[in-house]
C-alpha cells in the first residue's frame, strides 16, 4: 500500500511540475525549426511568393528579437502561424501550440450583415434568442472595439474570404481567454462589454466568465444539420441516408455535407443516383453544399453524369503542381485521384477543347515553368461521364456558403456557368491545394501546406476568393435562432416563380 502511495505521490508531484514550469526555446532551436519551415517553402509550398508576401523578412525580424526574450511554444506557434497565413494558403496550418482554456463567455456570437449579434441558447426548444433584445448588438469587449478584436483573432486565416472569415472569427469570441491570449492582453473577470442597438446607443454589461462546464453554446448551423459529425459506416446505411433527400413540390433536394468518396461510400452514391433517376421529371434540383468542410471530388463527377449534355466537354478547373519535374508517379496518382490530367493525356477531342480554352483564360498568376508541371486539367467529358445516366435539362441550383470550403468549393466553382446550373447563397470560403503536412522536432509543433495551385475558369484561384453565388441569398434572423433554413426556402420561393 506504501508502494502505491509513493507512486501515486511522484507522478502528481511531476505532474504538478510540469503544469507549473514554463518551457522555453531557445534561439538555436527556433532557428532550426525555421530553417526546416524555410526548406519546405521554398521547395513544396505552391502559394508561396505569390501574393508578393516575402515570409523571410518576417523570419528574420523575429530571430532579432527572440535573443531577449524567452520564447514559449505558444509564442513561436502564433508566430508561425500567423507568417504562414499571410502567404494566402487556405489548407495551411499550425497546430499543436494552444494551451487549455478555463475562462469563457456565457453568451454566443453570430454573424449578420456587418454586425455581431449577442445570442443566447435556449436548450429546451433548441433554438437562440437575443441576449439583449434592446441591445442586440456587440460594440466592444474591454472597451476595445469589435472591429479591432476579430482581425486578430484567426491570425492563420487573415486572407480567408471576408464572409468566410469574419463568420469563424465571430463565433470564436466565445473562448475569451484563447481570443486575450492572442492579444496579448490580460483577461480580467468579470469582463466588461459595450452592447449598441440599430441606432449606435450604447449599454456597458460586466460579465462574469465561467469555466468550460458552464460555458455558452457555440452558435454554429453545423450543429442542427443531418450532415454533421456523420460516421463513414452511416454513409453506407441506406435507412440513414433517406434523411438526406426529398422530393417535394416537385422539386428535388439532395443535402451533402461531405464531399464523400466513392470506394468507402458505395451506398451514398447509389441511393444518390436512384434518387436522380426519380426526380428526372422534377421542376428543379437543389444540392445543398453549405457548411461543406470538403473530401474528394468524387462527387461532382457523379452529379456531372446527369448535369452535363453527352455531346459537351467543359474545361472546369485548371491546376498546376509543385515539385520535382517531371512529376513522379506518387504526384501523378495524387492528381488523377481530383480527375486532373495533363495535356498529353487527354484524348482529340479534350485537347481540342483545352486548346479552346486556353485561347481567352488568363490566370492571375503565372508560375514558374522551372517549379510548377504543366498545367492540369479538369475535363467534364459527356460523352465518358454520362454513360448510363441521363441528362437533366431543367434548372440546377447549388446551394454554397462561406463555410462550403475544400472540395465543396470546387463543385461550386466547377459548376458556375454552366447551362442550367445557378449558384446561390453566400461566397464560398475556397481552397484547393493538394496538401503536404510535416512536423517541427524542437518546438513540436504540426502544419501543413498546399503544393497545388488550382485556378477556376476565370483564372482567379480559389484560395483566398472562392466562387461568388449568381443569387445571393443571406442568412435572416431566424435562420440564425435555428428557427427555420431561410436561404433554403427563400430559394423554393424563386423556383416556384421562375
Amino acid at each position: 500500500m506504501k508502494i502505491y502511495i509513493v507512486i501515486f505521490l511522484t507522478i502528481f508531484t511531476l505532474t504538478c511540475k510540469a503544469q507549473s514550469e514554463t518551457e522555453y526555446l531557445s534561439k538555436v532551436q527556433i532557428e532550426q525549426d525555421l530553417a526546416i519551415v524555410d526548406d519546405i517553402l521554398q521547395n513544396k509550398s505552391s502559394y508561396q511568393g505569390l501574393n508578393g508576401y516575402d515570409y523571410r523578412v518576417d523570419f528574420n525580424d523575429y530571430l532579432n528579437k527572440v535573443s531577449n526574450q524567452k520564447i514559449t511554444q505558444f509564442d513561436f506557434g502564433l508566430f508561425l502561424s500567423k507568417t504562414i497565413g499571410k502567404i494566402g494558403d487556405r489548407h495551411s496550418y499550425i497546430k499543436d501550440y494552444d494551451l487549455r482554456d478555463s475562462l469563457y463567455f456565457t453568451l454566443a456570437f453570430a454573424p449578420i450583415n456587418d454586425k455581431v449579434l449577442v445570442v443566447d441558447f435556449v436548450k429546451d426548444i433548441k433554438q437562440y434568442k437575443l441576449w439583449n433584445s434592446k441591445f442586440p448588438y456587440l460594440h466592444s469587449i474591454n472597451n476595445i472595439p469589435i472591429e479591432e478584436i476579430l482581425p486578430q483573432i484567426h491570425i492563420g486565416e487573415i486572407l480567408a474570404p471576408k464572409d468566410a472569415y469574419r463568420t469563424n472569427a465571430i463565433r470564436d469570441l466565445r473562448d475569451i481567454e484563447t481570443v486575450f491570449r492572442t492579444l496579448k492582453i490580460d483577461l480580467p473577470n468579470p469582463l466588461q462589454i459595450t452592447l449598441s442597438d440599430e441606432n449606435g446607443n450604447k449599454k456597458e454589461i460586466s460579465t462574469k466568465l465561467v469555466d468550460g462546464k458552464n460555458r455558452a453554446t457555440l452558435w454554429d448551423e453545423r450543429f442542427f444539420k443531418n450532415t454533421f459529425r456523420v460516421k463513414e459506416e452511416e454513409y453506407n446505411d441506406k435507412n440513414f441516408i433517406k434523411k438526406f433527400f426529398s422530393l417535394k413540390d416537385n422539386v428535388g433536394y439532395v443535402q451533402i455535407g461531405e464531399m464523400l468518396e466513392k470506394e468507402s461510400s458505395p451506398a451514398f452514391f447509389e441511393y444518390l443516383n436512384e434518387f436522380m433517376v426519380k426526380a428526372q421529371n422534377s421542376d428543379a434540383i437543389i444540392i445543398d453544399v453549405r457548411d461543406n468542410g470538403g473530401g474528394t471530388r468524387d462527387l461532382i463527377q457523379e452529379l456531372a453524369g446527369y448535369f452535363i449534355h453527352p455531346d459537351s466537354i467543359y474545361v472546369v478547373n485548371a491546376t498546376k503542381q509543385r515539385g520535382k519535374l517531371p512529376l513522379d508517379k506518387e504526384l501523378k496518382e495524387s492528381l488523377h485521384s481530383r480527375y486532373l490530367y495533363s495535356m498529353n493525356e487527354l484524348d482529340s477531342e479534350e485537347q481540342e477543347a483545352v486548346d479552346k480554352f486556353m485561347n481567352s483564360f488568363q490566370p492571375m498568376y503565372n508560375l514558374s515553368k522551372e517549379k510548377f508541371s504543366e498545367y492540369h486539367y479538369y475535363i467534364l467529358n459527356g460523352q465518358k461521364i454520362t454513360k448510363g445516366k441521363y441528362h437533366y435539362k431543367k434548372p440546377i441550383y447549388i446551394l454554397a456558403n462561406e463555410r462550403s470550403f475544400s472540395a465543396a468549393s470546387v463543385l461550386v466553382s466547377v459548376f458556375k456557368d454552366l447551362p442550367n446550373i445557378k449558384i446561390v447563397g453566400v461566397n464560398t470560403d475556397g481552397s484547393s491545394g493538394n496538401s503536404e503536412r510535416f512536423e517541427l522536432p524542437n518546438s513540436e509543433l504540426r502544419g501543413k501546406i498546399s503544393t497545388m495551385v488550382s485556378f477556376q475558369k476565370n483564372g482567379k484561384i480559389l484560395d483566398g476568393i472562392g466562387t461568388e453565388p449568381d443569387i445571393v441569398i443571406e442568412r435572416n434572423l431566424d435562420q440564425i435562432f435555428m428557427k427555420e433554413d431561410y436561404q433554403l426556402n427563400r430559394l423554393l420561393e424563386i423556383i416556384k416563380t421562375e
